[in-house]
């Protein structure tokens, strides 16, 4: 988001942590606690606060929440948005190419990745018998993307059971019933609150010795077995374009949603060893990046 002080336009983000950046001049930056991250009841009040100080430009990011708490707290100043899922189908703007009013953003298409991320976690368990998916039940968008997953399972022929977890307690909790299930593999839906409990997720499914796949490459790298997502960087450089764009003038609806094209497999070879778990040649040779 942009607001204007003294001379300075200034650029703020709404989701994940809320921050507010100098657009112009030296940085100072004031981030609010990371906790806020997934605790979607707070973005109403944190959208229309950032109402209230006259921003120039809303930046939305954390996926869909953050973007439709931004269009209902303003139809007038311009929002730039990431989005998880397809922002028609989630109510985020009528059209890609035109989305009209004050909202234009770019769009991972999580719904679509949840599918391709199980067809992954399939080709590294084929034998598998238990497959659960954790998703968060407060994400706005979550019964587009059950759904989407579990027509996805049907249509191979697998059974999949969602586990649902919204608190630090609720993971707990969720871990806990996949042991009980003895379960096979896990896929952990893409979501803000899960990739600020990332550590968390990582450990209790090394202490579960439970194959995990997750969203983002971050997970990999903190000792997860597998990700598949968007490259985010590619992401947040084309909203910070769409922003720069609105500053100088042009109207974000006449700016067609930018879908994201960068995807990346990251596997971990050393988790996959301690899981006494052969990871197949042909996914391996499919992998944007293998820890050693």
């Amino acid at each position: 988001m942009a607001s204007y002080i003294g001379r300075r336009k200034f650029l703020a983000t709404l989701g994940g942590a809320a921050a507010v950046w100098p657009f112009a001049g030296r940085a100072q930056v004031k981030t609010s606690p990371s906790t806020i991250v997934g605790q979607y009841d707070r973005l109403a009040g944190l959208a229309a606060d950032l109402v209230r100080q006259h921003v120039a430009v809303i930046v939305a990011i954390g996926g869909d929440p953050s973007a439709l708490a931004a269009k209902a707290a303003t139809a007038t100043i311009p929002i730039v948005f990431v989005g998880a899922t397809d922002p028609v189908r989630s109510g985020v703007v009528t059209s890609l190419h035109r989305p009209g009013g004050n909202i234009t953003g770019v769009s991972g298409f999580m719904t679509e990745m949840e599918p391709k991320r199980l067809e992954l976690l399939r080709e590294l368990r084929p034998h598998a018998t238990t497959t659960a998916v954790l998703v968060n039940p407060n994400e706005p968008s979550i019964e587009i993307r059950v759904s989407d997953i579990q027509t996805a399972a049907r249509s191979v022929g697998q059974e999949i059971t969602i586990l649902n977890a919204s608190t630090i307690r609720d993971i707990d909790a969720a871990f806990a019933r996949l042991a009980q299930m003895r379960a096979d593999a896990l896929l952990v839906a893409g979501d803000p609150f899960f990739f600020n409990r990332a550590a968390q997720l990582v450990v209790l499914a090394a202490r579960h010795a439970i194959p995990s796949l997750y969203s983002r490459r971050e997970f990999a790298a903190a000792g997860g077995l597998m990700s598949y997502g968007s490259t985010f960087n590619d992401i947040y450089r084309l909203v910070g374009v769409y922003a720069a764009r609105i500053l100088k003038g042009e109207k974000p609806g006449d700016l067609p949603i930018q879908l994201a094209t960068k995807f990346e497999l990251v596997i971990d070879l050393s988790t996959a060893r301690v899981l006494w778990l052969g990871v197949p040649p042909t996914l391996l040779a499919r992998a944007d990046e293998v820890i050693e």
